[in-house]
Order: structure tokens, then C-alpha cells, then sequence
């Protein structure tokens, strides 16, 4: 775990993302001087602002310092893949374990990818041919197959014959086994390629740059929690969660009023529980209603402002920045805050605010109890006595998240994207890049929210610098300009900023342009008149944007989405963002592959194409803007029961033309190719966002966990200033091809002849089971297949009584509970297909395949289906372990065929829409 004194140098420059120069074509000699990562010195393009990744053909890394995980070789140690040897230095089969990664060291330039080509050569397709891909498209230049980290000691193959019901000819023909393991290397054969075939040719370097970059190490960073005052506390509890219904105010209030009571909020009570968890209160808080506090209590004075929000004895000045931010701009205002409550019209002690979570916005409903000390209020208050809405506000805040407690140290970042549903970038101001205030300015144009900091004093609270301000304190930004000046000995603009503190006093910057500083005098009168200077000690005050460098430490942006916009607002050309949003899920063992470092597993990962379409208005390299954003959800809710936030980043690969053909991309894809972006680090936080520059065209974003098997649900959004389209890659769900290896397990195509051997054998066997009713029940067929299929069933009871009803129901029309003959030789021929089908992916010979094959396995089998699908077989099916038995594994096929089935039975024009009454629906799903 890293300390807040020992954070990579550039890690608070999480706002900027890294910029792979090379696998966007770049070639060497067009960088020059320090930061683009040659030996030889070199720097970004002109677009090139952020800081790029180290050129691999460099021996020094360059650009921002990359440090490894500590724990990164234990967890690698757990899935020792030899296809890893691609760039990420993993031990080969029979090779010597190598040395752990450093701790906290940059990456050497040299020694860390073994298997990688010298370093000024390209990185070619293999040139010795191999195996060609079964189906007869050979992957381009005989692409080899990634050994699996299995012992290298082969194991038995399938037995083929069958004791016990020697005249059951099952399955028709001879199993195919998996292949023999290879003479040489050791280790079993690599599994079958995802069901899409990949492209006759490989694209050339010319075609495609990012084809034969090597692919450096991802990293990641621990976020101490608990030394650095700006992430939020704990919370309280993971089930005080709020009302999400539009009536639900309405209605509670309604009722209060109707029975002449004030209502109070079960869920958040008027006790200590609510006001800390940790411990009791070092003195007695009472909970008093506004008119208990004064005698004239209003929701708002005169309107709202930023000066209605003064902080209390509460350590949440993050969230006192942003509510001062958010009173800028009245729909934003309004939309947190809804006006239809106040204490003179149906006042029942009831009111509402509403709060964007993870891409939904939630509507909180309180009591208006606020805990006093000596009759005044103890946390956040208005400048006037009488006005509530800021108090409240918090409390609905703190109800949010469990306790008041909970907001005391936090991220301003988090509060504004739950007040506005934008997304929040933020800059190490020291690290940040030439064009700040640019970037600031653009955000001031579109309405976005923004906030500042100093870096805390370790052994200060709140520590204050000779200029008057304060250490480890959240500002609100109010305005950015570029403001006429006029100076004896010269005329122009002067790039400015206007601050609060959240405190609301005289605790203000006392430099240049300070109140009542003498700077003043070469501002034109109208444009103070403009800006609305006034000298009040209220805690707001101007700077330079040069002092404002020199001072502060971070600063983060908050940018709207589109629907933050009033029409108002966009006829009159205020910019604005355009947002496309996808939620998605990470399950062990099928979606939870990890970063690009588990390159056996990472293609797992869901994968969304962005296509940018038009370069920004303004840019002069004809490049695009684009914020992405991955949040993960309902992870700090979990914390008392100790599930912390997960390690999450994004991989970002550039997609040609025949890319977009393929869905998703198979492993073969990310083994060839590199990242032309990336965020800076995987960061345990609740949020990781990054800005890139990049040309026009298609581009495939990975979000992953660092490690293999993370659960957990998140959302991803992509914001560029031109029309962007968004979509997931993934694939289709119907009826596919079965894989050409399992053919000669099957029957043939044709009707058999009724003096078929085969045919007579089976039908005898049928007879001996079915008695003189010609049908075989569940319990019939259990018997059957129980002794059958011993070789791929792992102990001793055999398919459970669902999985053999679902197989009878499968193929039973007439809903009797039974199989004739002919439903019966249907059922064998299905099995015979899907037990060779699993035999192809058991290569270890357990009786089990890992969840990660499952997608190929049913793709094989002639199933496809997304990831949404695949997560609910594995949450269904899947042990915890993340593999999935036989029986469970025909269950998966006889679900997916059987609904597939159903729901094609009734759409009759082939429109992708079926139509069922709830009788129709409750009968076929009940008796699958």
C-alpha cells in the first residue's frame, strides 16, 4: 500500500490519459526533447498533450513513471499463463520462476519481456507455419495457439467405450477426445478460438500501427483511505438507502397532512446512529424542527445563492464546494432541490432532494429534524438564521450515505457528479498539461462544475499559508475568464479565476487581486461592473490564473451531460458535451478476465466500440476530444461489511474496418496489437477518468478489474465535444454453426433407414426401458444416462432430477411429461453433441470447464449469446470456484436452446419481437 508521501510522481494527473504515440503510427523521429520516451530524446507531436506511454523500442521509460502493484506477482503467480510471455514477462512452461516484480520502481526498458523481439525490430507474425485453425481458416501466418497453464503430465483420455448397456449405441459414433498433448513445450493443447473466425490476413504495420507495438505492463496504485482527508469516510450502513419512487413524497405527505401530523423518517432517525458510527458524541445533540429553531423559518431568503452555504463543525467542505457550485446554474438547482416544498404550503415536516447514482437519479425523502447544539445548528446553515434549504440538503446528503459521519473527508468530484450526473476529471495542477486554462475555459462555456485544493499539511489541521489559504480545504471555482485590462504600458486580456470558501468569511486569499488590491485600478469599470466585483468578507475572492498555478494543487471539472442543458441554454451556442453511457458487469470466471497483463482471460472483458466521427471546432491536427469515464457501483455502500472499492481501469485499441466486423475480439486481437490509450493507472476509487487527443475513427474500450475474477457492476461513458457513437461489442444471441471438430461424434444429417443397426440397436433399448406405454419418463432417462455418460460425470449421483426433467421438457410438445422414440433419438443426438462438445473444452479431464470457456463452448455447440447471457448461466450454473460440471453444462444448452426455441416459435415474421399473454408465458417457462 502506497502513503500519501510515496504516490507515483504522477498520479494525481489521473485527468490526462496516456497516449501510446507509437500504436497510433508515430514514428520516433517525430518527437523531440523530453517526454515522449526515446533514448534519444523526444516529445509528444503537437497535438500531443497528454503524457504518452514509452516508445518499447526505448531503453528508458520516459513519460510517466509506471509502478507495479506490490502484490502484482502473487496474483500472477495464480493464473501462470505461458501465452502471457507476450509483453508480460511471465515464466514459460519449465522455465525457472523468475524474480518478483520491484515494488515501486519504473519499468526497465530492457529484461522485463523475454519473449519479446529485440527492441528496433517489429514484432511479426510467426513465420513458422503450425496446425491450421479447424475450420480451415487459418489464423494469418499460422497463428499459434496459447498453451494453457495446465501440468504438463497428460492425462488419460476419455474412455470411449461404455460399460453397461452394451447395445446402447451411444453416441453413434466414437467420442472425439481432446488431442494428445503436444511431444514437446509440455502443458495440454491450447482450447479452440472464440466461435468468430479471424481474418484471412493479419493488417500490416502500414494498414494497422498499433500491430507489432509491444504491449508494456499495466499497473495499478492503492489509494491509502485512511491518509487522505479527500476520500469520504466510511458509511454507516449498506441498507439505509432512500425512497426512489416519484410518489412517494407526494404521497407521505399527503397523508401527513390529511391526518394533522409531522412526519418522521423511520429510516433515518432522530438518534446518534444517524449522526456517527464510529463512536458516541462527545456531548447530547437535540434534534429540533426549523420552527423550533427560529419563528420564521423559510425553505429560501430572497432566492438562493453560493453565500447560503456555510460550513459547520462537519469536515465536508467538499460537499459545501459543490452545493456552492450547483446554485450557478438554477435547472441544475432545482432539479436537486425541487421547489414544491416550503414550510407555509401543506408543511407537514416533510421534504425531498434528488441525487444521481450510477446513472439513475433517486429521490431522498427526510424528515426536517436537524440535530442543535444550544439551539442552533451544529453542521451546514445558511448566512440567514431563518433559511433551511442548505441544512436540509445535507441531511439528505448524510441520509444518502448513512450518517453525517459519513461526509466528514470526501472528493468534491463525487459530490458534483452526484448533483449533476456529469463526470468529473481532475488535474494535478504541477503535472497538468500547457493547456489548462483552455480546457477551463471550455468547461466554464458549458456550464460545467469545478473545484480546487490544496494538499493538506500532515502535521496541521486545515493548516493556512501566508497568502491566507487554507491547506486540506476544497474551494468552489465560480468563474473563469479572460479579463480586459489596461496598464500604462500596455492592453489586453488577463486570464483570471474567482474562488469561494466554503467557510463564508474573511478566511480569503490576500495576493494580488485580492479585495480591494491595488491590481484593481487597471480594470476597466464596465468590466467590473460585468463580473460583479464587490469586496465583501464573504469568503470569495480573484486570482491570476498564473498564482492560481503556483498555489493550488488539484483541480477538478465536473462536465455536465447534455440533458444538464436547458433548450435556453443551447440556442445560445453554449457548448455542449455529447454523452453515450453503457452499463455492464464483471463476473468471475466469464466477463472478469483483468487487465491486458492476463492476456489469456482479458478478452473476456466486456468491450464497447466508440466511433468518433468529426475532429474538435478548434483543433488545428484534426483530432478528437474524448473523456471516458468508468465508475463502479454500489461499492462504498459495502464498506462496513469490509467490500472496498475494486482496482478498475480501461484499455483503449484502435479498430479498422474489418475489426468492426468481429464480435467481440478474440484473443488473437489483443496478442498482436497494443493499446493506443489507456488510463493512467488501475486506482481503487470509485471512479477512473481520463481526456485523450486522438484522430478520427473507431476505437475498442476494455474496461477490466486489474485482476482476473473481481466481481463487481460499473457504468462507462464517453464524452467528446463532436457526435460520437457508442456501442457493445458483443455478440448476437441465436442459432449459430456447430464447430466442424465435433461432426464425427454426430449422427448423420440424413432420416435413417428403419434396418439401420444403429436405428434397431437404440430402439431395442428403447423398448427394454419404456414398457408397454412406448414413452420414457424422467426417471427412466435418468437411469439411462446416469450409466452412460460415467466418464464425463464427476461423483457418484448423477444428473440431478431438474436437469433430466428439462431434458425431457426440451423435446416433450404435448406437455405429457414423456418421450416417444422419436423424441428420444432427438434428446440422444442433442447430448451426443453437447458431451462432445464439453470433452473438447475439458482438457484437463476433470469432469468440469472453466467459466471463461463457456461462451466458446456454447458457440461451439451452435449457441450464441452476450454477455448479459453468459453472466446469468454463470451466476446460475457456476461454482464458486468458476467452473461448471457436465450436468450443468447440458443444462446451459438445453435453457438456451429451449427458450431460443420458444421464443422463435412466436415470432412469426422474423422481426426479433414475440408476443406472450402471462398464462402463455407462466406455462412454457414453468414447465422448462
Amino acid at each position: 500500500m502506497y502513503g500519501i508521501d510515496n504516490y507515483p510522481k504522477n498520479y494525481h494527473a489521473s485527468g490526462i490519459g496516456l497516449v501510446n504515440l507509437a500504436a497510433l503510427g508515430y514514428s520516433k523521429n517525430e518527437v523531440s526533447g523530453g517526454g515522449g520516451g526515446g533514448s534519444d530524446g523526444g516529445a509528444k507531436p503537437k497535438a500531443g498533450l497528454y503524457p504518452s506511454l514509452p516508445y518499447p523500442s526505448s531503453e528508458s521509460v520516459g513519460g510517466m513513471p509506471y509502478v507495479v502493484k506490490q502484490t502484482s506477482h502473487a496474483q500472477n503467480a495464480s493464473y501462470p499463463g505461458p501465452g502471457m510471455g507476450m509483453g508480460m514477462g511471465m515464466p514459460q512452461p519449465g522455465a525457472a520462476p523468475s524474480a518478483p516484480y520491484p515494488s515501486a520502481t519504473p519499468y526497465p526498458g530492457a529484461g522485463l519481456y523475454p519473449s519479446l523481439p529485440s527492441a528496433q525490430s517489429s514484432l511479426p507474425y510467426p513465420s513458422a507455419p503450425l496446425a491450421p485453425y479447424p475450420t480451415g481458416i487459418p489464423y494469418p501466418g499460422g497463428m499459434p495457439q496459447p498453451n494453457l497453464p495446465y501440468p504438463a503430465a497428460p492425462l488419460a483420455p476419455y474412455p470411449n467405450a461404455m460399460p453397461g448397456f452394451p447395445s446402447m449405441p451411444m453416441p453413434y459414433a466414437p467420442m472425439p477426445t481432446s488431442p494428445a498433448p503436444p511431444q514437446q513445450g509440455g502443458g495440454f493443447p491450447a482450447l479452440p478460438y472464440p466461435s468468430a473466425p479471424p481474418p484471412a490476413s493479419a493488417p500490416t504495420p502500414e494498414e494497422e500501427p498499433s500491430v507489432g507495438v509491444a504491449e508494456l505492463s499495466f499497473t495499478s496504485v492503492k489509494v491509502p483511505e485512511n491518509q487522505n482527508m479527500f476520500w469520504m469516510g466510511r458509511k454507516a450502513t449498506s441498507n439505509r438507502q432512500t425512497s426512489v419512487h416519484g410518489t412517494d413524497f407526494a404521497t407521505l405527505r399527503e397523508s401527513c397532512v390529511s391526518n394533522g401530523t409531522m412526519f418522521e423518517d423511520p429510516d433515518f432517525p432522530a438518534t446518534n446512529a444517524s449522526l456517527m458510527y464510529s463512536r458516541r458524541p462527545d456531548r447530547y445533540y437535540e434534534w429540533l424542527r426549523p420552527g423550533d429553531i427560529v419563528d420564521d423559518p423559510q425553505f429560501f431568503v430572497e432566492g438562493y445563492s453560493r453565500f447560503d452555504v456555510q460550513q459547520g463543525e462537519l469536515g465536508d467542505c467538499w460537499l459545501l464546494a459543490a452545493a456552492a457550485n450547483l446554485t450557478q446554474d438554477s435547472k441544475l438547482f432545482f432539479r436537486v432541490i425541487p421547489p414544491d416544498q416550503d414550510f407555509q404550503e401543506n408543511y407537514a415536516g416533510i421534504f425531498h432532494f434528488k441525487f444521481w447514482q450510477y446513472g439513475k437519479w433517486v429521490e431522498v425523502v427526510i424528515d426536517d429534524r436537524l440535530p442543535t447544539y444550544n439551539g442552533e445548528l451544529i453542521y451546514m446553515h445558511s448566512t440567514e438564521k431563518n433559511e433551511f434549504w442548505s441544512a436540509l440538503l445535507e441531511k439528505a446528503y448524510a441520509k444518502l450515505h448513512g450518517s453525517y459521519e459519513a461526509l466528514k473527508g470526501g472528493t468534491t468530484c463525487e459530490a458534483m457528479e452526484d448533483f449533476t450526473g456529469g463526470v468529473t476529471e481532475w488535474y494535478d495542477i504541477k503535472e497538468a498539461p500547457p493547456n489548462l486554462f483552455s480546457i477551463m475555459m471550455k468547461a466554464a462555456e458549458r456550464g460545467s462544475m469545478m473545484g480546487c485544493s490544496l494538499e493538506p499539511d500532515p502535521h496541521v489541521l486545515e493548516a493556512e499559508t501566508p497568502q491566507g489559504l487554507i491547506r486540506g480545504h476544497a474551494y468552489s471555482i465560480t468563474k473563469v475568464c479572460l479579463m480586459d485590462i489596461s496598464t500604462p504600458n500596455r492592453q489586453g486580456k488577463l486570464p483570471m479565476i474567482r474562488m469561494r470558501n466554503p467557510w463564508g468569511n474573511d478566511a480569503e486569499w490576500s495576493g494580488p487581486w485580492s479585495d480591494s488590491s491595488p491590481e484593481w485600478r487597471f480594470i476597466p469599470e464596465h468590466t467590473k461592473e460585468e463580473i460583479g466585483l464587490n469586496f465583501d468578507r464573504d469568503g470569495e475572492f480573484w486570482m491570476s490564473f498564473q498564482d492560481f498555478l503556483n498555489h493550488f494543487d488539484r483541480v477538478e471539472i465536473c462536465n455536465l451531460s447534455p440533458d444538464s442543458l436547458t433548450e435556453d441554454q443551447q440556442q445560445s451556442s453554449r457548448r455542449k458535451w455529447e454523452m453515450s453511457m453503457f452499463e455492464g458487469e464483471w463476473t468471475s470466471g466469464v466477463t472478469a478476465g483483468g487487465c491486458r497483463n492476463f492476456l489469456e482471460t482479458f478478452w473476456h472483458n466486456p468491450q464497447y466500440i466508440i466511433s468518433l466521427e468529426d475532429p474538435d471546432d478548434e483543433d488545428d491536427d484534426g483530432k478528437c476530444t474524448a473523456i471516458v469515464a468508468l465508475m463502479q457501483k454500489n461499492r462504498r455502500s459495502k464498506r462496513n461489511v469490509g467490500i472496498d472499492c475494486l482496482t478498475i481501469g480501461f484499455a483503449i485499441y484502435h479498430l479498422t474496418d474489418r475489426d468492426m466486423q468481429v464480435k467481440p475480439q478474440g484473443l488473437n486481437f489483443f496478442k498482436y496489437r497494443a493499446s493506443v490509450a489507456r488510463s493512467p493507472h488501475f486506482i481503487n476509487t470509485r471512479e477512473v477518468c481520463a481526456r485523450f487527443k486522438l484522430p478520427p475513427g473507431h476505437y475498442l474500450i476494455v474496461p477490466s478489474t486489474f485482476d482476473p475474477n473481481e466481481e463487481g457492476e460499473f457504468i462507462i461513458r464517453v464524452f467528446s465535444e463532436t457526435m460520437n457513437n457508442m456501442e457493445e461489442n458483443d455478440d448476437e444471441v441465436g442459432f449459430g454453426e456447430t464447430d466442424d471438430r465435433i461432426a464425427p461424434a454426430l449422427p448423420p444429417p440424413t432420416p435413417k433407414e428403419e434396418d439401420d443397426p444403429q436405428r434397431i440397436a437404440l430402439r431395442r433399448l428403447f423398448d427394454s426401458v419404456a414398457g408397454s406405454d412406448e414413452e420414457v419418463d424422467w426417471q427412466e432417462l435418468k437411469r439411462i444416462l446416469d450409466h452412460s455418460m460415467r466418464d464425463v460425470m464427476v461423483g457418484g449421483e448423477g444428473f440431478s432430477k431438474d436437469a433430466v426433467r428439462s431434458m425431457v421438457a426440451m423435446l416433450d410438445k404435448d406437455r405429457s411429461g414423456r418421450l416417444g422414440f422419436d423424441e428420444f433419438e432427438a434428446l440422444l443426438t442433442d447430448i451426443a453433441k453437447w458431451r462432445a462438445v464439453f470433452k473438447l473444452y475439458d482438457t484437463r479431464r476433470t469432469g468440469s470447464i472453466d467459466g471463461f470457456h463457456l461462451r466458446g463452448a456454447l458457440n461451439s455447440a451452435g449457441y450464441h449469446l452476450n454477455n448479459k447471457l453468459l453472466n446469468a448461466l454463470a451466476h446460475r450454473y457456476g461454482s464458486r470456484e468458476g467452473q461448471i460440471p457436465f450436468d450443468d453444462f447440458l443444462m446451459c444448452a438445453i435453457k438456451v436452446r429451449t427458450f431460443i426455441e420458444m421464443f422463435r416459435e412466436k415470432d412469426t415474421d422474423n422481426s426479433d419481437t414475440a408476443f406472450f399473454n402471462l398464462d402463455d408465458w407462466l406455462e412454457r417457462t414453468i414447465y422448462s
